[in-house]
């Protein structure tokens, strides 16, 4: 009897040393995942990539952005079904742009006017395509908008143009062309969507987005 307690002792000895060491930091973070909307947890790990987006296999012959799925910056899979019924501004964003200060302030502007008041929705999608102007992580980024009081739906970085191209931004670009060439030209290229999920008008970079406004109110 004796024997039996001593080498139950040694296993519980045992397991006590073992636990820390599998349990390790790397292990730990494979358990994490960012959870709240545009922020982090305490993990400091790369979020989980849960499922597989399914987009339209031609993208241009869509019949509404309600047929496409995006990540939102959290890693999240969104199907943009969610918009219906709401006029949208959908805008490709970079962090270190010249053009970044005013757009994301005129944008929450719009945000605060119209988001509760006329159910505006705005999209914001990172794109590190033009000079290299958003090389951040998510984690970056949501610290970025969090200090420009961005409250609007932040989604995963994506590509705009080129063989990468987001299904989303081929159905956009099909829908407006703009001027020489239906490629995004810049940051800051903006897409105004009707209440029935239809591109309307596209607008350019320097395009202010309080210059919107009377566009958005013919939609609302």
């Amino acid at each position: 009897m004796l024997l039996r307690r001593l080498r139950g002792l040694q296993l519980l000895n045992i397991a006590a040393f073992a636990l820390p060491v599998f349990l390790t930091p790397a292990v730990l973070a494979t358990t994490c995942k960012v959870t709240a909307s545009c922020s982090t947890d305490t993990c400091s790990a790369d979020k989980i990539m849960e499922g597989t987006l399914v987009n339209p296999e031609s993208p241009k012959e869509a019949s509404s952005i309600y047929d496409f799925q995006a990540r939102d910056i959290n890693g999240e899979i969104v199907s943009l079904e969610k918009y219906k019924g709401h006029v949208c501004i959908i805008v490709n964003v970079a962090s270190q742009c010249g053009l970044t200060k005013n757009n994301y302030a005129e944008l929450v502007e719009l945000d605060e006017q119209y988001g509760e008041s006329k159910g505006l929705k705005i999209l914001g999608f990172p794109c590190n395509q033009f000079g290299g102007q958003e090389p951040g992580s998510s984690s970056d980024i949501c610290s970025f908008v969090a200090k420009k009081n961005v409250k609007f739906d932040m989604f995963e970085k994506i590509d705009v143009n080129g063989d990468n191209v987001h299904p989303l931004y081929v159905y956009l670009k099909h829908k407006q062309g703009g001027v020489l060439g239906d490629f995004i030209k810049w940051n800051f290229t903006k897409f105004i969507i009707d209440k029935n999920g239809q591109p309307v008008e596209r607008h350019g970079p320097t395009t202010s987005p309080k210059d919107l406004v009377k566009s958005l109110e013919k939609y609302f």
